[in-house]
């Protein structure tokens, strides 16, 4: 086995954590976002003119992120085999079903969503919103196979692994199915699918609070920002219940990640909820213990044992203050977001028929401004304690990530030409995004000439009336 420098390993760790960093956010939009143009496409069908205009440019939003995100996703899928060979060519068997589904669902998102664009004024209105669902249904299955192939890497099955005479390995009995459907997939897969809609509610709804504090305050802005933030306020009210029953099965299956999670360096009975804290030279300092929480929500009931750090040897224990910290910025985002959803939501019923309204209040919007960049924060923090956690396994207790790193060189070179390729891709992202809103705002729903196609059959500062085409 060819030996890898400590610099080396931390250069592909750095590539992995941007490509992933990166691309996760465009993934959540492809998840969620086509299920907000259907629900006001849905209500546009009904007479709504506001919603209709919504979906028309929601879903050209959709299309320049979903184009940004192939490229994200592309780079990602290279480098799974370039950085990681030592995994991929043990384990390309057992997960690569997933990966060859997640392809198909990528291309049946894509075509959709080309057929979709191009369906305005061209197919029946019915037909046109029904192209919605199989990009709806391609985000959910892309969802699922990609995070199976994480929940594998935190809970391999359907392989076995058989050692010769001369001390190598070799994997045997290759059950894909097995291997795809692990005991970590469900939970793995519902924080993430309920992530994505959480994360593209809020952010959406923060673009159009941001709008309103510049004064629009059209029936438009108010009905986006409405129909994004229910959705999320969904999302955040069902995170806490998926998040409680994933960390009892880390209690029982990965109990050195909760460990680190949890801050907790041995086993105890009647386990504190440790918030804050940082661990120096074995000890736990400036930490704010609650006791009997942490065994409560992990194993069910207060005197039941919580799993310490001490269980394995340091040189298989993660390191526990980023997983810890990484851990309670999500937490403690989550449940900030749901108690501001909540309060919204009070405060709207409680204010129905009088001339109080929250979307006129400077202060709300700035935290509704702000909730969309810390529902990617949470995200981000969700997905290092996941990673982060399992270290220093690749495959938890398989395969230890510098045993699959690639031996060659170059690495940071790599690195640094991924990360201003990510910096270019960020830039031309928002510039045409930000084109795209100032020629709304200024002129209107227009559509730009295109050498070829049938001309539109709408007016040149209105969205097409759908109705008016035959079903």
């Amino acid at each position: 086995m060819v030996a890898v420098s400590a610099s080396q390993l931390l250069a592909a760790r750095d590539q992995m954590a941007l490509s992933l960093g990166f691309h996760i956010v465009l993934s959540c939009f492809g998840v969620a976002f086509p299920t907000l143009i259907y629900i006001v496409h849905r209500r546009g069908l009904r007479g709504d003119s506001d919603a209709l205009l919504l979906a028309k440019r929601w879903s050209k939003v959709a299309a320049v992120l979903f184009a940004v995100g192939a490229v994200s996703g592309t780079v990602l899928s290279f480098e799974m085999g370039l950085l990681w060979p030592g995994l991929m060519s043990r384990f390309g068997d057992v997960v690569g079903l997933p990966f060859a589904l997640e392809g198909i669902a990528f291309f049946v998102e894509a075509i959709f969503i080309g057929i979709y664009l191009y369906g305005w004024n061209r197919l029946p209105p019915k037909v046109h919103l029904r192209t919605l669902v199989p990009m709806m249904a391609a985000g959910v299955v892309g969802t699922f196979c990609v995070v199976a192939v994480n929940a594998w890497m935190n809970s391999p099955s359907g392989f076995r692994l058989v050692t010769s005479a001369d001390g190598t390995q070799r994997i045997t009995d290759v059950q894909p199915l097995t291997a795809m459907f692990n005991n970590a997939v469900w939970t793995e897969f519902s924080h993430m699918f309920v992530a994505a809609y959480m994360v593209v509610g809020f952010v959406v709804a923060a673009v159009y609070a941001g709008g309103m504090l510049k004064g629009r305050r059209d029936r438009a802005h108010r009905l986006g920002f409405t129909v994004a933030f229910a959705v999320a306020s969904v999302g955040a009210l069902v995170q806490p219940l998926i998040g409680h029953i994933a960390g009892m099965r880390l209690a029982e299956h990965q109990p050195i990640k909760l460990a680190a999670m949890e801050l907790a360096t041995t086993t105890e009975h009647n386990a504190p909820l440790r918030i804050g804290g940082i661990l120096i030279d074995g000890t736990v300092r400036a930490a704010i213990d609650i006791p009997g929480v942490s065994s409560l929500l992990a194993r069910g009931w207060f005197n039941r044992p919580v799993p310490g750090l001490d269980q394995v040897p340091k040189a298989d224990q993660p390191p526990a203050n980023v997983v810890h910290n990484s851990f309670q910025i999500m937490v403690g985002i989550g449940t900030a977001l749901v108690l501001f959803s909540l309060w919204f939501w009070w405060r709207r019923r409680r204010n129905r028929g009088t001339d109080r309204d929250l979307l006129t209040s400077r202060r709300f919007l700035r935290l509704a401004l702000l909730a969309g960049p810390l529902a990617v924060v949470a995200l981000e923090s969700g997905w290092t304690t996941t990673e982060v956690g399992r270290q220093p396994w690749i495959v938890q207790g398989v395969l230890r990530v510098k045993d699959a790193v690639t031996p060659n060189g170059g690495i940071w070179i790599s690195f640094t030409v991924t990360a201003i390729v990510y910096a270019g891709l960020a830039t031309i992202t928002y510039r045409v995004l930000r084109s795209m809103s100032r020629r709304w705002r200024e002129h209107g729903e227009i559509d730009l000439p295109t050498p070829y196609g049938p001309p539109s059959t709408g007016g040149s500062n209105e969205v097409p009336n759908q109705r008016e085409v035959p079903v």
